[in-house]
Order: C-alpha cells, then structure tokens, then sequence
C-alpha cells in the first residue's frame, strides 16, 4: 500500500476515520466521513488464521452490494490488507489524503486512560502491561494496532478504551472489599465495560429529553449477548455493573453475571474443577445457555410461547436481575430521569423492556405497550406522559462514538499529531 505525500494531503482537508475492532480471531471495521457523521463502508473479517476465513464488505456509497470473500486469511495483518482492498474497489482506499486517523477501539485502559489517546510505544507498554486484566480482549486489540501502524505509519492512531467511560466512579463504588494492599498489588477493583455505549447513550437520551447531559441523571441498560448497566448523573459514570472483567453484573448470553465468589471454591473442593474449567463454566456455559439451552432471546420467547419452563424461568431470572439494578441504581442517583434500555436485546426485544419496568410503578416507571411495541431504529420514548421517570430506546453507535472521539482528538491537536507524542494520557494508577 502507498502512502500518501505530505503535499496530497495537504491538498485534501482529511475527515474521515477508520474504526478497528480487533478481535482474536475477527476485525470489524468501519469508514466513517465526520464532516456528515456517516457511513462509507462497514466489514467483517471473521474466522482469521482457519481455513474458512471470510471478509464480508458493504459500501454504502453508491449502492453497491455487499461483497464476500472465502478463503483462508492468515492473520491480522492479512485480514487488514483485504479489507483495505475491498475499500480501494469502492475508491476509499486508506492510501487517501483524505483518512484523517484510525481509532482502535481498546476494551481494558485500567485507571490510566481516561479519555481516547494518541497511540505510542509508551502507550502500547501501558495497554499490555493489562493484558493479565483483560486477556481475552488486550492482545487482539494491540495486534489490530501493530498492523495499522505498519499500513499507515504516518497518521495518527488512537486508542478509546471501553473502561474510560467508567474512571469517574468514586473509589466506594470502584473498591471492592478486600485487603487493600492485595487489592492495589493485583489492580483488582471495578472498572466497567461497554463505556463507549453508555457514554453515547446516555448523551443521547439527555438530548431525547431537550436536556443537556448535565441536566439528567440517567439509568442506561445496555442489553447484548454482554450485558451491563450503569448509573450516570451529570454526564458522569458513578455506578456501573461489570467489574475487574465483563463477568459481574447483570443475567447475560453466557455469562454468569453476579454469584457467590464462594461458588468457585466449593466446585474446587466439591467437583474437583479447575480454575480454567470454572473460567470456562461461568463465561461461556452460564447466563441465559446455561439455563435454557438458548441466548438468543427471539428463541426463548418463541419456546417461552409454546410453554416451555425452563426459557420462562430463563427470562424470569434475567428480568428479576435487571430490576435489582433499576432499583439499585435509583438509589445510588437519588433522583432518575430515564431509564434507558439499549444494543441488541434492549433496542428490539419488547418482552424484556415491558417485563423490566413491569411493578415498579411506586419509582415512576411505566411503559405504554403501543409505543413499546413499534419498532424503530430512532431514539424514542415508550414510557405513557404521566410517568414521572422516563422510559426510551436509544440504539447505541459505538463506532460512531469511537469515530467521534477520535476524529475530536486529532482535531485538537492540529492533526499534527505523530508516532512520538504522548498525550494525553490521563492519571497514572498504580
């Protein structure tokens, strides 16, 4: 792949952003023109290093159809090559002066990275120096970040971490109980998920209101396959369910959610189980599969419809745990404005949003089954007018978000920025 010449790209004003999620075996990406806020081009490298690699890439410019590719693709570096092919066939290849940044979106930044961050080597030491914290997510994400470097050493890249979002906590909602000496050794504490979804939903339902964000105390329910909740007054995380990792909290696909830490000793002692056999149990054989056999939540209401048990105690038990947090978390407010559900399963399952506000009428809460039952793909209320709190829908856009926060960084700093500089790289933890 060329690079672009400094006297090209300073012929061409440069707003568009490149968004990578890198994943173990997975990128996604996306091309985004910031000057509209839109969409050129989105795709999915799935299955890298197997023999049924697969690319799918959608312009969505011009109206051209998605394209697939099969076949195997190697690794991460292959896997970015395709993808910048299929974006040159659309004429948005990344040699263009027109590419302002490329924003990687990193899941673990500990308490260090509290806002998005101009990549170096520096940096890079920080994010795997939390590998330990986050050894699923960290490594596949550094490794989308080293193959970007190489296609385009000359742009800025930057880092916008899951976790940011969550650094305001006070440290009685951060700490856990333990001894605080093996807690700061270890950096085992609270630091949340899915923040670039809670910040940009929580933004949202402030503007759906005709508040700012400062205005409003918000309760966001973000509902996928991973699942958390979180608390936000004034624009600022206080609360939120996930904790050291993406297991705590909330009923989710696979995932456990809250339990007992004792379980895990007493499947040691009792069942012989390893720590990595429980690993597996809680992460991948828990939530919502591990109940019913299902974590698709359009098949549980169908089995739920034909009078199947085990998928309507499956929901009840996911609903009972989103209603502790509802009403936990408007006590950590004290005064709620909406509450917002979001992704997956908040934005298009009906049954959920209507069974998670269902009784708490004494809060404020109340949904209208009409407006509940329409579907949208716009921010929207489906609460009646006279509830005093807020009930809406506001699909999440965590690459928009990503894109935002990145493309808002580079602008700031002149889009001068280059492999070298540091900042900012928000507070130092320990």
């Amino acid at each position: 792949m060329t690079t672009p010449t400094k006297e090209g790209s300073a012929a061409v004003q440069a707003r568009r952003v490149l968004v990578l999620n890198s994943g173990s075996s997975s990128v996604k990406y996306q091309l985004l023109d910031m000057e509209n806020r839109s969409r050129l081009a989105i795709g999915l490298v799935e299955r890298i290093g197997e023999e049924t690699s697969r690319l799918l890439h959608t312009p969505l410019t011009g109206g051209a159809a998605t394209r697939e590719r099969m076949g195997r693709i190697a690794d991460h570096e292959a896997a970015l090559k395709a993808a910048a092919e299929e974006l040159a066939a659309d004429g948005l290849g990344l040699d263009s002066p027109e590419l302002a940044s490329i924003g990687h979106r990193v899941v673990h930044g500990g308490l260090r990275f509290t806002e998005p961050t101009v990549i170096t080597e520096e940096v890079l030491a920080e994010i795997e120096r939390l590998v330990p914290v986050a050894p699923l997510h960290n490594p596949a994400n550094i490794i989308g970040i080293r193959t970007a470097q190489v296609l385009r050493p000359d742009l800025p890249q930057v880092a916008v971490f899951d976790t940011a979002f969550h650094t305001t906590m006070p440290e009685y909602a951060a700490r856990y109980a333990i001894d605080v000496e093996t807690a700061d050794a270890h950096r085992i504490r609270r630091y949340g998920f899915h923040g670039t979804s809670h910040a940009y939903v929580s933004r949202k339902a402030a503007e759906l209101l005709g508040r700012t964000p400062e205005e409003v105390n918000v309760i966001v329910l973000h509902l996928g396959n991973g699942a958390s909740a979180s608390a936000v007054a004034g624009g600022r995380c206080v609360e939120t369910s996930m904790g050291l990792t993406p297991l705590e909290g909330l009923v989710m696909g696979t995932r456990s959610g809250d339990i007992d830490p004792a379980v895990t000793f007493h499947l040691t002692r009792v069942a012989g189980m390893s720590v990595d056999e429980i690993d597996v149990l809680l992460n991948k054989r828990s939530g919502l599969v591990g109940l019913c056999g299902d974590n698709d939540m359009r098949e549980i209401r169908r089995r739920i419809d034909e009078g199947d048990e085990r998928a309507a105690l499956a929901f009840d038990i996911y609903v009972h745990r989103l209603k502790k947090y509802i009403g936990a978390y408007s006590a950590v407010l004290g005064r709620v404005d909406a509450v917002v559900f979001t992704a997956g399963v908040g934005e298009n399952s009906a049954p959920v949003r209507e069974a998670a506000i269902a009784g708490l009428e004494e809060f404020g809460l109340a949904v209208d089954a009409g407006l509940n039952a329409v579907r949208s793909g716009e921010p929207r209320l489906i609460s009646p007018d006279y509830a005093r709190v807020a009930v809406a829908v506001v699909p999440t856009d965590e690459e928009l978000e990503i894109a935002g926060q990145t493309f808002a960084l580079v602008e700031r700093l002149g889009r001068t920025a280059q492999p070298g500089q540091a900042e900012p790289l928000g507070r130092v933890d320990n």
